[in-house]
């Protein structure tokens, strides 16, 4: 049995990953720290003990592992702690505001033997998973071009705010879903063109990113938008011989958003409707187009990841290169917009 903690006690920890650690009989949530139970809105979990002191999550000798479920602006200050106190970490994305904040925190875990990760549950999106079982069936030949979306129709978000700060940034808030699915399947890039903009001005929020990242002959757009009032497809698939649009995107947050929660056995499920769509020419020369069937989705996969790498001693799910990668892409971009 693991035993785990938590520092946090808002929509992350409540919406994004108690619902799944609690489908989990090897994982077993002890104690949840809350700073300020004031502001607490999320109903307590019986057999789970709640604490305003941080120490006493901190000093508990069985828990081996806290995420750290908070502000970005706090991440850093709370990992270290729990470093520094002889627990494995997990911390939330985007994982530190900084990349010098992230190598210094990756280094005190190796001194100390201990694990820490960022929880990028979205690698376990059913639509990322689907295109990639499209990309390993050959059927659209080499891979050309590959465009990714993370779209909203949201205008009084970046409306409503009159000054740059880097950690509000669109980019840096949604990137570090869409950029670390990149990063997880195809590598370091050979080069990345940055278009990242503050549609309404300057001297306002980033609301807008298109990044090109490019491998060899082939190019992965992730592109994202405050102002799509319809958003694209989520993914787009470009080979010499076909293509694949995936119109929706997985169905886990939007499931959470309603709470259904992954106790139900179609939660997250797409439905035949959701289902993209592959046109393709096969060897024989034959035009094919065909519906295929989502992958399913699941963010505990991440627990399961680390039940295993704390546990049983395999390797982590997300690896250190890849998150301080994630973070230098973020800081280009965003340096890019002021």
């Amino acid at each position: 049995m693991l035993k785990m903690g938590f520092i946090g006690n808002g929509k992350s920890t409540n919406r994004y990953h108690l619902p799944f650690i609690l489908e989990r009989d090897n994982i077993e949530v002890k104690t949840i720290y809350n700073r300020n139970p004031k502001t607490a809105t999320w109903d307590k979990i019986e057999g789970v003990h709640y604490t305003t002191d941080l120490k006493e999550l901190l000093k508990d000798p069985e828990i081996q592992l806290i995420t750290i479920s908070t502000t970005q602006s706090s991440h850093y200050e709370y990992a270290k702690k729990v470093l520094e106190n002889g627990k494995n970490v997990l911390v939330e994305k985007p994982f530190m505001m900084t990349y010098d904040e992230a190598k210094e925190i990756f280094e005190l875990a190796k001194e100390r033997g201990l694990l820490v990760q960022c929880y990028q549950n979205r690698r376990f999106d059913s639509d990322f998973l689907t295109a990639q079982k499209v990309i390993e069936s050959g059927k659209l030949g080499e891979l050309l071009e590959v465009e990714m979306h993370y779209d909203y129709f949201r205008p009084e978000i970046p409306e409503s705010v009159h000054e740059f700060k880097f950690y509000d940034s669109y980019l840096y808030g949604h990137g570090c879903h869409t950029i670390d699915q990149v990063l997880s399947y195809f590598g370091k890039p050979d080069n990345i063109h940055y278009d990242v903009r503050q549609l309404l001005g300057e001297g306002r929020m980033n609301d807008y990113f298109d990044l090109d990242l490019y491998y060899g002959v082939t190019k992965v757009s992730v592109k994202s938008s405050y102002f799509r009032i319809k958003a694209r497809p989520s993914f787009v698939l470009y080979g010499k011989k076909g293509m694949f649009t995936k119109e929706t995107k997985d169905r886990q947050e939007e499931h959470l958003k309603l709470f259904y929660m992954p106790s139900n056995p179609d939660f997250g499920i797409d439905l035949p409707e959701h289902y993209g769509t592959l046109t393709y020419v096969d060897d024989a020369g034959v035009w094919h187009e065909e519906k295929v069937i989502s992958e399913v989705g699941d963010y505990g996969r991440v627990y399961d990841g680390l039940y295993e790498a704390i546990v049983n001693g395999k390797p982590k799910q997300v690896t250190d290169e890849e998150t301080l990668l994630q973070m230098e892409i973020l800081e280009k971009g965003v340096e890019a917009c002021k």
